[in-house]
């Protein structure tokens, strides 16, 4: 008998949702870095065991809507959570609670989902002790299905994740091939790992105004291996951002191909030919033409 679970995978910034689906997929879908808005797009990671096939849904870490973008980024939380079998909410416990987790809590409340609770990085508690307060602390809000405290770096509790989340597995035809890992195609995965690279080497506030659009994805043969040739376009927000993304005599942006090429050529299983081109869009985050017409964002 096949069976299904939708998961959500919520919380806020940086609390380790990326670095879960990854985990338990098995394989990197979903770009990690340790800056807020690193998830924009609904990534859904697609693990078959045995009978049951589960479908992690990462969504963006919930934050205040203060440009287009984040409004969209909002808005695919809050859809997320409607329809599953059960979701996740993840907390950093070397954080206090703040109202983002208060405002998944009211949602849940609201759609009546069953929700685990996994409070993640307890490896960098001094005190273990200081959990029970933190857990405490949920309760009162909260009637949560099963409590895990867990962390994914150190991979501590997280064999508990999947039998808790199998509960909740409902019979039914499996909605995705079985040897799939996610239904995100390769140019979107690849866009994806360019902008990881461009979180890594960039800081501040510039790479939440850079984006990725694939823009060319070729197949060819070259003595008698294959070779894709991919040309991407890095879209920032100002003239002066281009300058900083392409670097002195375009030493960053090189720095940005090779460290994304090797992860393509890793996720592709080939040769890779990468060519990236820096565009400006002024302020395209408030743009909903823009949005829409790179797909930077899910509804």
């Amino acid at each position: 008998m096949t069976k299904n679970a939708f998961i959500a995978i919520t919380g806020r910034p940086n609390a380790g949702k990326s670095s879960l689906t990854n985990l338990l997929v098995g394989e990197k879908i979903s770009i990690v870095s340790e800056k807020p808005q690193t998830t924009r797009n609904r990534i859904n990671g697609v693990l078959t065991k045995d009978e049951t096939q589960f479908v992690f849904i990462d969504t963006p870490g919930m934050l205040r809507a203060k440009t287009k973008l984040a409004e969209h980024m909002v808005k695919s939380v809050r859809t997320s959570v409607e329809d599953v079998d059960v979701a996740i909410l993840m907390s950093d416990v070397t954080k206090k609670m703040s109202g983002v987790e208060q405002e998944l809590i009211r949602s849940f409340a609201q759609n009546g989902t069953e929700v685990v609770l996994l409070l993640n990085k307890i490896d960098l508690l001094k005190n273990k002790e200081d959990l029970l307060p933190i857990i405490a602390r949920y309760n009162e809000l909260y009637d949560f299905a099963e409590v895990i405290p867990i962390s994914v770096k150190r991979r501590i509790n997280t064999d508990r994740i999947l039998p808790a989340l199998e509960k909740y597995a409902v019979e039914g035809e499996h909605f995705f091939p079985d040897d799939i890992a996610t239904d995100r195609t390769e140019r979107f995965l690849c866009a994806e790992i360019v902008r990881e690279k461009i979180l890594w080497t960039m800081q501040q506030e510039i790479p939440h105004g850079t984006a990725v659009d694939i823009e060319s994805f070729k197949t060819r043969q070259k003595n008698g291996a294959e070779i894709i040739d991919i040309g991407a376009v890095i879209i920032c927000e100002k003239n002066s951002h281009k300058g900083m993304i392409i670097g002195k005599g375009g030493e960053r942006l090189k720095e940005i191909g090779t460290m994304a090429r090797k992860d393509i050529e890793e996720l592709l299983g080939c040769r890779v030919n990468l060519q990236l081109f820096v565009k400006v869009k002024e302020d395209w985050r408030n743009r909903e033409n823009v949005i829409t017409e790179y797909n930077i964002a899910d509804e």
